[in-house]
């Protein structure tokens, strides 16, 4: 594993959120599940989970049951990517993402149901913005601009010119 987890903050629902990441991803499992103890936290009462993980791709991510806190909201200030290899995935992930109660934003960005912001992004993009003709990348990057769920038949079209 890596030296670098994710933590992610639920009021009480990390559980959920645990499996539904474990089910939205090609290569994730369900991690552990730890349950509060008697004598906690004191938003939490024994047997109640605490702390759920979930393994995407090798990376862990642990849902944690916090309690309510205004501060610990999801905002766009960190963001979730997902580099895809073709539009058959951006639409995969942009379908599973979106999906009871998730909502579009733009340029390639969704919200999941639970608030937190994912960047769903072909590798055509990054390929094409990073094109030594700056006039070609140029284009991407304006074609991209427009997109709500990025498009890759519209960005090489961009890039074509």
């Amino acid at each position: 594993m890596s030296k670098i987890s994710t933590w992610m903050w639920f009021e009480t629902e990390a559980e959920d959120a645990a499996r539904f990441y474990a089910s939205v991803f090609r290569d994730a499992q369900l991690g552990s599940i730890e349950h509060a103890s008697a004598g906690g936290e004191p938003y939490t009462k024994e047997g109640q989970v605490l702390t759920a993980e979930v393994i995407i791709d090798g990376h862990q991510v642990f849902c944690l049951n916090g309690g309510p806190h205004p501060e610990a909201k999801p905002n766009d200030a960190v963001s979730f990517q997902i580099m895809c290899a073709d539009q058959a995935e951006v639409d995969e992930y942009w379908t599973k993402l979106t999906a009871d109660g998730g909502r579009e934003v733009q340029c390639g960005w969704v919200k999941d149901k639970y608030g937190f912001a994912w960047q769903i992004v072909p590798e055509a993009l990054r390929r094409l913005t990073q094109d030594p003709d700056r006039e070609v990348a140029k284009r991407v990057t304006e074609a991209m601009m427009k997109m709500v769920k990025l498009d890759v038949a519209e960005l090489e079209a961009a890039a074509r010119g």
